[in-house]
């Protein structure tokens, strides 16, 4: 018993050091800002940030541009609430976010949305 649990610990111990530089390779993105907007519940919502420098991230993990829709495609068979929240840094062409939601309504999403920044 003694065995398991000091893997156990050992394990735990791996899962806590790791887990900072996890949460530093997502995207940075500067938000715009909004003086009105409404709060989005994070059940079910797939998260699609597209950074200044190009890159691309779903629900936090990058992705490569090309490949965008494919993976909005697996994500969408998982999950019977079909939300997508687009979190574009400001300074992020118009077209790109279009291409989202393009992609997003072709793929049969009911909601479509973008996170801005409260003033």
């Amino acid at each position: 018993m003694i065995p398991l649990i000091d893997v156990s610990l050992i394990l735990l111990i791996i899962f806590m050091v790791i887990t900072p530089f996890l949460v530093q390779s997502q995207i940075q993105v500067n938000l715009p800002k909004a003086s009105a907007g409404t709060k989005a519940g994070d059940e079910d919502v797939l998260k699609v940030q597209l950074a200044a420098g190009g890159a691309i991230a779903l629900d936090g993990k990058r992705i490569k541009p090309g490949r965008l829709e494919k993976e909005m495609m697996l994500r969408f068979s998982k999950s019977y609430k079909k939300t997508v929240l687009v979190e574009a840094d400001k300074t992020v062409p118009v077209q790109r976010v279009v291409d989202v939601f393009d992609a997003a309504k072709k793929l049969g999403a009911g909601k479509i949305g973008i996170a801005v920044k409260p003033e």
